[in-house]
C-alpha cells in the first residue's frame, strides 16, 4: 500500500514536471469574439472580446452586476437554462464555436468545469462525490475508481485530510473542505478548465487560503478562470486579468499591468477604491 502511494506521487510529480517544460505560456485555449448577452430585452454584455491562455489563471473583477458571471457562465454554455438568454458573438474551445448548433454541451461541461460560489457536496459519501462522474462516463472497476478518487482528492489537496473516513458524507466537512471536495469532483471528470464563480466568498481567510495555494498549484495542469470581488485575491492569484463595468470589458492584461499601470483611468479608480 506505502509503495503503491509512492508511486502515485512520484506519478504526480513527474507529470507535473512534464507539463511545466511542454506547456507554451503563449497558447490560446479559449477566445471570446464579439460576444454579446441578452437577458430577454435586457442586455447584459456588450460585444466581449478575450483570449484566456493555457495553464494560466484569469480574474474576471468588477462591480456587481458588470457581466462578470454572465461571461464565465457562457464559457461552458450555463446560462443555455435561463428562459430569455440568447447571445450574438462566438466563443472558440481549441478553434470550435461552442455556440454552433452541432456542439456536444454535455461533452463541453466535461472539459470546461464549473466550481460555485457556495460548496455543493452531493448528499453521498465522500468517495462517492469523487466517483460520481467517472461512473456516469463507464467506469465501474474499483481500483480505477479508488485511483481516481485518491489522485483527484490529492489533487484538491483534502487527501491526507480525509483518507481515513472516505465513506462518511460529504456534507460532514467543513466550508473550506466540502469547496476542496467540490474541487476534486470537477477533476474527476478530467476537464481542461476549471471555471470558478467566488469560490471563496462564503469561506473563512484561512479556508481561503487552502483555495488560493490550491488554485496555484493546479495551473500547472489545467486552466482556470474566476471570478472574484476580492483586488487582493485577484493580485494574489492570478496571471491575467480582466476588468469588466456595465457588461463591457474595459481593459485586460497581465495582473501586473492591469494593478501597476492600467490604460484606462475607470480601471485605476476601481483598483483604488474611488466606486464599485
Amino acid at each position: 500500500m506505502v509503495e503503491a502511494k509512492l508511486k502515485l506521487q512520484v506519478g504526480l510529480d513527474k507529470e507535473a514536471k512534464i507539463m511545466a517544460k511542454t506547456q507554451d505560456p503563449n497558447e490560446v485555449i479559449l477566445e471570446v469574439k464579439q460576444f454579446n448577452v441578452w437577458y430577454g430585452n435586457t442586455q447584459a454584455l456588450h460585444d466581449v472580446n478575450i483570449k484566456i491562455r493555457k495553464n494560466a489563471v484569469t480574474a474576471l473583477i468588477g462591480p456587481s452586476g458588470c457581466g462578470k458571471s454572465t461571461l464565465l457562465r457562457s464559457l461552458n454554455r450555463m446560462n443555455d437554462i435561463i428562459d430569455g438568454f440568447k447571445t450574438k458573438g462566438e466563443i472558440f474551445y481549441r478553434n470550435e464555436d461552442i455556440l454552433g448548433p452541432k456542439i456536444d454541451v454535455i461533452g463541453l461541461r466535461k472539459r470546461i468545469g464549473m466550481i460555485f460560489q457556495k460548496p455543493n457536496p452531493f448528499p453521498m459519501s465522500i468517495y462517492d462525490n469523487i466517483a460520481y462522474g467517472p461512473k456516469l462516463h463507464g467506469i465501474t472497476e474499483k481500483a480505477k475508481l479508488d485511483a481516481i478518487v485518491e489522485q483527484c482528492l490529492r489533487q484538491a489537496a483534502l487527501w491526507d485530510e480525509v483518507k481515513n473516513r472516505l465513506n462518511e458524507s460529504g456534507i460532514g466537512l467543513s466550508g473550506g473542505q466540502q469547496q476542496r471536495l467540490c474541487i476534486a469532483r470537477a477533476l474527476a471528470i478530467e476537464p481542461e478548465i476549471i471555471l470558478m464563480d467566488e469560490p471563496t466568498a462564503s469561506l473563512d481567510p484561512i479556508a481561503t487560503s487552502h483555495i488560493e495555494n490550491l488554485i496555484e498549484d493546479l495551473k500547472r495542469k489545467f486552466t482556470v478562470v474566476i471570478v472574484t470581488h476580492n483586488m487582493q485575491q485577484a493580485m494574489r492569484i492570478s496571471d491575467y486579468t480582466a476588468f469588466m463595468y456595465m457588461g463591457k470589458l474595459v481593459e485586460f492584461d497581465t495582473t501586473d499591468k492591469i494593478f501597476d499601470a492600467p490604460n484606462e483611468d475607470l480601471t485605476r479608480n476601481y483598483i483604488t477604491g474611488q466606486f464599485g
